[in-house]
């Protein structure tokens, strides 16, 4: 995944990609997500890509609410280095950002500096 746009939440435990329609299919005897997704929010282009579903899980928002999350494995690239990520989807319309990178994924790979911002511009 590419020119994503990303805010880090060290208060999430699992990281969310933006995603308002998704199908869940299965093909022998593997369960896949196919997402459409829109890499920036503004636009209207809108992605569609499918996954192999790694696991589902259940979490709670911040609003205390809990649900079931689709968890599937990708890569992205921050500052010229590939890494996994697990991520799941959910509506993030309303949120200035349509990814956000939680503590699993920034745990022993990076120290955040809270006064600092965009320092992974272009990177991803």
């Amino acid at each position: 995944m590419y020119n994503i746009e990303a805010k880090i939440d060290t208060g999430a435990d699992t990281s969310v990609l933006h995603c308002e329609d998704f199908e869940i299919t299965e093909k022998n005897d593997q369960r896949f997500i196919t997402c459409h997704i829109k890499p920036h929010l503004e636009d209207e282009e809108i992605l569609t890509i499918i996954f192999p579903i790694h696991r589902e899980r259940v979490v709670k928002s911040s609003f205390g609410q809990t649900e079931t999350r689709h968890i599937f494995v990708t890569k992205i690239r921050m500052f010229d280095q590939l890494y996994d990520i697990k991520l799941s989807l959910r509506d993030r319309s309303s949120m200035s950002y349509p990814m956000l990178l939680g503590r699993n994924f920034i745990s022993k790979k990076f120290l955040v500096d809270v006064s600092k911002k965009n320092l992974a511009s272009n990177s991803f």
